[in-house]
């Protein structure tokens, strides 16, 4: 680890670090974790890498560790899953210093406490750039309380937990000077209302929240196939449809759009329709039985989220999304690898 000394920032990190878990019976600091899970378990991996998924110079290391583990535990939210361990690798680059790091964990472990996460473990290696990689281990009571994509069925109710098109926003934000300077939010108290907007806009896209609650809400609910929006809706609609067999039509006037997203995208003079494609918002598209509906409404909206509507579930393949007036929108999101 050259200057950082490797062992000295380890135990730095493990000091760090809140007591284990329940089911944790040897955490960070000897070879491999040991845990004794019960039921079922979900493990799903997820990395972040600096100049792909993010940029230092527009989100600061505590920003980058929380979304580092939001978006891998939003994989166990698809699921319906509890959360459980993560273990964290981090490629260090040479100009990232040992403050900077701590940050970091700092950042993921105030996440790791607020969802009931388990930081027992991983690793350290120096990198040409900073990158960080998470496994988490999510738990059920049996490997059918666990929802995967592939159960939709011609007749579900297609629903979205929260709102989408934060993200996106934020994005365009941090991208764009300028357009932090011109942008004005109409209302009372309009200095202080623009800047409140922009916060929470770029909120949405450094510090998603998982949705872990509505998640095991929907599952005990009913859902029949879930997934997170990662690349967004259209995108992450079409692995759906392809895993269950189905067709999804969505209608885009039900979709809730963050009403700051779409006050920007009015500001701006663009159609908020772009929104639908932005991706990163980390929120939940589920398909359930229309009898169960107002129960998963119910449950969800205990935990402090909406449940929408948004479409059906019909025979056939692919995703329509429908805007108002009949017009199709092609189906549009992020590509990782383009």
């Amino acid at each position: 680890m050259g200057r950082m000394g490797e062992f000295e920032l380890l135990a730095r990190i493990r000091e760090r670090l809140p007591a284990s878990g329940p089911r944790t019976h040897v955490g960070s600091g000897d070879d491999a974790a040991i845990t004794v899970p019960g039921g079922a378990t979900a493990t799903s991996v997820d990395a972040l890498v600096e100049g792909v998924h993010f940029r230092r110079e527009l989100a600061g290391p505590a920003q980058i560790g929380h979304k580092a583990l939001a978006t891998a535990l939003s994989d166990l939210a698809a699921m319906g899953a509890e959360a459980g361990e993560a273990y964290v690798v981090l490629g260090l680059p040479p100009d990232f210093g040992e403050e900077e790091c701590i940050e970091l964990l700092d950042g993921m472990a105030a996440l790791a406490d607020r969802t009931g996460t388990d930081l027992a473990g991983g690793d350290l290696t120096r990198s040409e750039r900073l990158f960080l990689a998470i496994t988490v281990v999510g738990h059920a009571s049996n490997p059918e309380a666990l929802v995967q994509r592939a159960g939709a069925r011609p007749g579900d109710a297609l629903v979205l937990t929260g709102e989408i098109g934060g993200a996106a926003a934020g994005l365009a934000l941090l991208d764009n000077p300028q357009l932090r300077t011109d942008f004005v939010f109409s209302g009372a108290t309009e200095g202080e209302k623009t800047k409140s907007v922009m916060e929470e806009l770029v909120a949405r896209q450094l510090e998603p929240m998982p949705r872990l609650v509505a998640g095991r809400a929907l599952a005990l609910a009913g859902a029949t196939a879930m997934i997170d929006l990662s690349d967004g809706l259209g995108a992450d609609a079409g692995h759906l449809a392809q895993a269950s067999g189905v067709k999804l039509a969505i209608e885009a006037a039900a979709v809730p759009l963050a009403s700051a997203a779409v006050a920007l995208s009015e500001a701006t003079d663009r159609v908020p329709w772009w929104l639908l494609g932005g991706g990163e918002d980390y929120e939940l598209l589920a398909s359930i039985p229309p009898g169960r509906l107002e129960r998963a409404s119910e449950a969800v909206g205990n935990g402090g989220t909406a449940l929408t509507q948004v479409g059906e579930v019909q025979a056939g393949s692919g995703v329509e999304i429908r805007l108002p007036g009949g017009r199709l929108l092609e189906p549009a999101g992020f590509d990782q690898l383009a």
